[in-house]
């Protein structure tokens, strides 16, 4: 059994799915996960983190056909669609959204549209309008701008992919006091991201730092550094 590291369309951040055969990277295969079937493209094979492994697994079911190609290329046909005329429709039903991206799952169980919002959207009308256009269930997904940019994905001032969008499981609070405490600029430009938030690496240098210090104190029995508390 091996464990492949697969790239699905529906999500920036790779998941991880057991499988019977070892496909080669770049394979295009069909998974079960979170009860749903997606496409998805192996990015990889990582038999030694299962041990390790705490997020959500799937399985794959099988090697993407020339079948299964054709028709997700049509779902993205659909998705494009879809995207403009919610777009379209939102705008003359006055609802104040921003539309970030819409999703036809593999298995035609549903599609989400993903959207962004300042307040509560009552998105009922719109909801009966999109179903009867495109004969699907339909969910609308209001999520914020951290969230927005781990779909969406790009290039931190590191120059390598967002933390969001690459690695991270969840959004862990972030202060202006771990900025202070590590001697860095307060200047907004230098430590907020692309969403605009304060960057999630900043609690990197604050963990590792208690990290340390808690290993030092176990090892010699006195506290070697008081950390950083978390405000």
């Amino acid at each position: 059994m091996s464990l492949l590291k697969i790239q699905l369309e529906s999500q920036s951040r790779a998941v991880y799915a057991t499988s019977s055969v070892a496909y080669p990277k770049g394979a295009n295969v069909i998974i079960n996960i979170d009860s749903m079937e997606q496409l998805g493209e192996v990015s990889g094979r990582c038999d030694c983190l299962e041990p390790f492994l705490n997020s959500r697994k799937g399985e794959v079911l099988r090697e993407a056909s020339e079948e299964d190609l054709t028709k997700r290329k049509e779902q993205r046909a659909i998705e494009e669609e879809a995207f403009k005329f919610c777009k379209r429709t939102a705008k003359d039903l006055g609802l104040s959204m921003r539309l970030v991206k819409v999703h036809h799952y593999f298995d035609s169980s549903k599609m989400i549209f993903y959207y962004t919002a300042e307040s509560r959207v009552d998105f009922r009308e719109l909801v009966k309008i999109l179903a009867r256009t495109f004969k699907i269930r339909i969910e609308m997904r209001q999520i914020g701008v951290r969230d927005e940019t781990k779909i969406c994905g790009g290039i931190g001032h590191c120059g390598i992919e967002l933390c969001c969008s690459s690695h991270l499981n969840e959004f862990a609070p972030v202060t202006v006091k771990m900025a202070k405490d590590q001697g860095l600029t307060l200047n907004p430009t230098k430590i907020s991201g692309v969403c605009g938030r304060l960057m999630c690496c900043l609690r990197y240098e604050v963990e590792a730092e208690k990290g340390a210090a808690q290993t030092e104190e176990n090892e010699s029995g006195e506290p070697f550094s008081k950390g950083v508390k978390d405000e």
